[in-house]
């Protein structure tokens, strides 16, 4: 083949090819698409490989559109930070905005987002207690229609109902339909409820939820690289435990430390250090006392980052973790009626697993500032409110620090 007709051939190849690119394959995710009745924002992630618009589309029977409104409004391949904000919807009807990603290329991909009417709340579960019947010490505040439920476990692993069926309560948490972690886990702790026994590695799905409302915690054979699949560039995370697996050490309530109820996407490094410190040394402090009232938890608010379990769901990626820690005992530290209080506040951040823990220390009424929750609400009515509020305003003590 002639120089000019190797070129001719190859200019038609070009052009046949270009001619039969498929088009920009497009998608987009919010965080959820079941919106509370107040105003709000929620993170949308787009997938694309080349540039993109995004718009808003209302019902023709809207009575108020523009209710809704997206930030950015176009882009170049994929993007997770994307927000779409809303005003409070003051009817007592549902409402709804579909949001339109559209390719400079192929098909345009579409997702609908429904806002509860006024007074309801956006997410139904009924599989828990809207706020906590219950007056135990370890449970923090609970927010009235939030969406999120409490779910309250026994020793055998299933349903806590009251002593006299289910005997010693278990643990607490405060499951978040939409983010699919609990925002907390409360229980008390000691000697008797630590038991004795070993790590069970029993994954399996919380029998207080369907499974449509959880996700598939046992599709990785692995318990810490493969915890969960990668999002975009960031690491595999850990499944890591709220409620530690080393503190319920009998057979059946070490079983319950592994559902998904109680893990979080947590960054390797930061689980297995800093993180497993702190718990190792609030182990050491219910030793100490009578009973120990833990609060465990995370920040999702403000998170960017997801990752996706093995059967496909979303799971947010805390900013944060934090303990709170009430301490009921006869030790000498103690002065307000035997009870003293600690807060930690750790960023959720690699950088800091190798450090110590005692930097991240602060007392309850910080913790309450940094967080927005009402810890150890039931304190005030076993000793007042005065001394209840002295607790939680106390600068940390040596005890915390030393033992």
């Amino acid at each position: 083949m002639s120089r000019k007709h190797f070129l001719i051939a190859l200019s038609i190849l070009l052009v046949t090819f270009t001619g039969c690119q498929k088009g920009d394959s497009v998608s987009i995710n919010p965080r959820s698409t079941s919106l509370n009745a107040g105003a709000g924002s929620v993170f949308v992630s787009v997938v694309a490989q080349g540039a993109w618009t995004l718009s808003l589309e209302y019902p023709a029977s809207s009575s108020l559109p523009g209710w809704a409104s997206v930030n950015p409004t176009s882009g170049i391949g994929s993007q997770n930070d994307v927000i779409l904000s809303f005003f409070a919807n003051d009817s007592d009807n549902v409402r709804e905005v579909t949001l339109v990603l559209t390719p400079t290329k192929g098909a345009a991909a579409r997702v609908t987002l429904m806002q509860a009417g006024k007074g309801e709340k956006a997410v139904s579960g009924n599989y828990g207690y809207d706020v906590a019947p219950m007056d135990w010490l370890e449970l923090p505040a609970m927010v009235p229609g939030d969406g999120r439920e409490l779910l309250v476990h026994d020793m055998a692993g299933g349903k806590y109902v009251s002593q006299a069926k289910s005997g010693t309560r278990n643990w607490s948490c405060y499951w978040d339909y939409d983010d699919r972690v609990s925002l907390w886990v409360a229980y008390p702790l000691n000697n008797s409820l630590i038991g004795a026994g070993s790590r069970t590695d029993a994954w399996g799905l919380d029998p207080l939820l369907p499974a449509a409302q959880q996700y598939a915690i046992t599709m990785s054979a692995s318990r810490s690289s493969e915890g969960y699949k990668r999002y975009y560039s960031d690491p595999v995370y850990d499944r890591g435990h709220q409620l530690p697996s080393a503190d319920r050490l009998s057979y059946k309530a070490n079983t319950t430390t592994f559902y998904p109820t109680n893990m979080t996407p947590q960054n390797g490094p930061f689980n297995s250090n800093i993180w497993a410190t702190l718990e190792g040394r609030v182990r050491n402090y219910a030793v100490l006392s009578d009973t120990l009232y833990v609060v465990t938890g995370c920040q999702i608010e403000g998170s960017t980052k997801y990752v996706n379990s093995g059967d496909g769901k979303r799971i947010t990626v805390p900013t944060h973790y934090f303990k709170a820690l009430l301490f009921k005992g006869n030790n000498s530290a103690t002065v307000t009626d035997g009870y003293m209080a600690v807060g930690f506040y750790l960023p959720h951040d690699a950088g800091i697993a190798g450090g110590n823990f005692i930097d991240y220390i602060c007392s309850i009424a910080e913790l309450e500032a940094k967080t927005g929750i009402d810890f150890f609400p039931n304190l005030a009515k076993k000793i007042g409110t005065e001394k209840a509020k002295r607790i939680e305003g106390e600068t940390p003590n040596n005890f915390w620090k030393t033992h």
